[in-house]
């Protein structure tokens, strides 16, 4: 394994709390999730990507979708109307 060093910083213990919690959501450590801000700058030679986690509906909708569960209509107008409706 490659050698590693330290890097420390000062933030806000608020923002420290937050964001450990975010990441900790994502299923990522504060080192880990540092680790890729840093790579990925490198990768793209600037400030890097937006990651954020993914809307809870949206993961429940495409689980839906995988297992074709959910509901299902004969027509667009039936679906139209499903969705005006909600």
């Amino acid at each position: 394994m490659a050698d590693t060093v330290t890097i420390s910083f000062r933030t806000d213990p608020q923002v420290k709390r937050q964001a450990k919690e975010l990441y900790e959501s994502m299923g990522l450590d504060l080192s880990t999730a540092l680790n890729m801000f840093l790579r990925q700058s490198l990768t793209d030679n600037g400030m890097p990507f937006r990651a954020t986690r993914e809307n809870p509906l949206n993961m429940e909708a495409r689980r839906q979708a995988d297992t074709r569960e959910g509901a299902a209509f004969p027509s667009v107008d039936d679906l139209m109307t499903d969705l005006m409706d909600a």
